[in-house]
């Protein structure tokens, strides 16, 4: 993990002492409760356990000055010392996790090829894009992988579509429709939108690593249904998935002898893990929220840890323009595609807009303030951040060593107080598999560096390197949280 000193300077008061920031700045540089926390166990009187860890603190070279406040908090008062470690620790280390040796496998997306892909999938793939970001980022190897329907009624109502529309004929009832068909190839219309749908999610920063064919996937059901536990009943087979959490055993082999949804389910978990990965990530929509415990159940019944399988569901997008909302069906033809909202939008705003609530939350987008370009857009104003700073640094050749100022004003030490949360704000993140805290966050730098810039002159001034430095180390954290939730971190704007 990236240096933390805040949780360094928790660590050296005790355990179970957690640091935060005070909503006023009276009340120190950071405060905790860990004397109100500890009381009852201890069976001491917070204050008085408040006064010794002040007087623990009192010990510390980092700390000016703690005092006893209210019930039993601590507020503690740092020195400018401190501020200029931790200002050159997140220069040093570059904001750099460890490699985990962990082997993550993130499956998104995974439309059927049967249109372009709408805004709906597109909220699965930002979401699904930024969760493997982070976890990449935090030291884990992370593949993406989108799985795809090749045959089944779907595709042949699809196939017959297209061969309607280029024959001139009427779309079978139940078909799909759209302008999109037009262009179709009736010989190959499934590999032909799935090489669309690839070049759309390229187009959106979402690399796939590896596309897997429901075909291929479903010539290992029988080996897999072959090494797992079933029963007979009523004339069809079934896997005991209650074992592992579900909440009714499955169907695996119909009374017809032919193989169900879940048997196929099985088969991809196993193809999953036998690859040798360590987590298997599966990103579905609402409507598929009893999955979680199906799939799970799954690896269990492979002999797998359950653990070893996660689900992480989303709910809808909804857009409104000029007050309306806008209806989005494939099949209908009146549907808000991916590459038609990006033209309308931009890559940035539509990868922000999408990530920037959390998964459990419905999404509205009002797409023209989407597009704004102005303060009153958070995307923007994030990028403008970034920009500014290129600016600043863009007028100093090289970069000259950080030196320690005379004093370090208040917007410093917020500035820098917010850009050593950092690690922990990551970590936290992509331990909820939560992108959504990265945007709120950079909100928040972005905050503090205007305040800074606002209030204190970086060029030509007395504590110029310092400074400096400051936007060095702020320009690194909007940077790389820009690019957890696939924003690009512009040099002008």
């Amino acid at each position: 993990m990236p240096a933390d000193p805040v949780s360094a300077l928790a660590r050296s008061l005790g355990p179970g002492v957690v640091l935060e920031r005070p909503s006023e700045a009276e009340h120190g540089d950071y405060a905790t409760n860990a004397a109100l926390k500890l009381a009852g166990a201890r069976r001491r009187a917070p204050r008085e356990l408040a006064a010794e860890l002040v007087a623990a603190a009192e010990a510390l070279p980092e700390v000016e000055r703690a005092e006893v406040a209210g019930p039993g908090f601590v507020n503690l008062f740092l020195t400018d010392a401190w501020f200029v470690d931790a200002l050159q620790a997140l220069l040093d280390d570059e904001l750099a996790f460890p490699p985990t040796g962990t082997r993550v496998q993130v499956e998104m997306v995974s439309a059927n090829p049967t249109g372009p892909l709408t805004v709906a999938s597109a909220r699965n793939g930002a979401y699904g894009d930024s969760v493997a970001r982070l976890l990449a980022l935090t030291g884990d190897h992370v593949e993406r992988e989108y799985y795809y329907n090749d045959a089944g009624r779907q595709i042949e109502l699809f196939e017959a579509s297209v061969a309607a529309v280029h024959a001139g004929a009427s779309i079978p009832e139940g078909g799909y429709e759209g302008d999109y068909l037009q262009h179709l190839d009736p010989a190959e219309p499934v590999e032909q939108m799935r090489k669309e749908i690839e070049e759309t999610l390229e187009r959106f920063r979402i690399h796939i690593d590896t596309w897997r064919q429901q075909s291929v996937v479903e010539q290992y059901v029988p080996a897999a249904l072959a090494r797992i536990e079933t029963y007979e009943q009523d004339g069809a087979t079934w896997a005991p998935t209650t074992r592992f959490g579900d909440d009714k055993d499955r169907v695996v082999i119909r009374s017809d002898g032919t193989f169900t949804y879940y048997a196929a389910d099985i088969a991809y978990v196993q193809d999953k893990l036998e690859r040798g990965f360590d987590k298997a990530i599966y990103v579905l929509g609402a409507d598929h929220h009893g999955y979680a415990a199906r799939l799970r159940a799954a690896a269990g019944l492979l002999g797998y840890e359950p653990d070893r399988v996660e689900v992480l569901i989303y709910q809808l997008v909804h857009l409104t323009k000029g007050g309306e909302q806008r209806k989005m069906s494939k099949r209908r033809g009146d549907v808000v595609f991916l590459g038609e909202f990006m033209d309308e939008i931009g890559v940035d705003a539509a990868r922000w807009y999408l990530v920037n609530r959390g998964p459990d939350q419905t999404i509205d987008i009002d797409v023209e303030l989407a597009a704004e370009r102005s303060q009153k857009n958070p995307v923007y104003y994030v990028q403008y951040a970034h920009a500014r700073i290129a600016s600043i640094l863009g007028q100093r050749q090289t970069a000259a060593s950080m030196q320690a100022p005379v004093v370090i004003n208040r917007e410093e030490r917020e500035l820098i107080k917010r850009l050593a949360e950092f690690p922990a704000v990551v970590a936290d993140a992509a331990a909820k598999r939560g992108p959504q805290g990265i945007p709120a966050y950079a909100i928040r730098v972005a905050d503090d560096f205007h305040r800074f810039y606002h209030e204190h002159r970086v060029l030509e001034s007395e504590q110029e390197a310092f400074r400096l430095a400051l936007c060095r180390a702020t320009q690194q954290v909007i940077a790389r949280c820009l690019d957890v939730v696939g924003v690009e971190a512009p040099e002008r704007m």
